[in-house]
């Protein structure tokens, strides 16, 4: 059988609504999972990424995330949230505040 193929990651929500695609599973060296309105990613070195997906497909994240992301790193990163905070607005306009708290990678 022939794996539907994504144009984007927030395609995945649609075909695993759909039953065209499992809930979780493996692709490469990445395991993934589909939760609510977002997707976790794991690598098998550990690292995590998780993402929600606004309503026009982009990825967005929260701090929450991050610090997650932080911690699983191979060397653990912990930063506290002004921090994190400070980091994220700084990368701006490559990082834009999609709403209070969430941020996108800029198009």
């Amino acid at each position: 059988m022939r794996s539907p193929s994504l144009e984007r990651l927030a395609d995945v929500l649609g075909l695993v609504r759909s039953r065209r695609f499992s809930r979780s599973g493996q692709v490469g060296a990445y395991s993934y999972t589909v939760h609510g309105a977002g997707c976790r990613f794991v690598c098998d070195n550990g690292t995590e990424v998780d993402v929600d997906f606004a309503a026009d497909g982009s990825e967005v994240f929260d701090l929450w995330r991050l610090r997650w992301y932080g911690l699983s790193l191979p060397e653990p990163l912990d930063v506290t949230d002004q921090d994190l905070q400070a980091a994220v607005r700084s990368l701006h306009p490559l990082l834009t505040e999609v709403r209070p708290g969430w941020f996108s990678v800029a198009n």
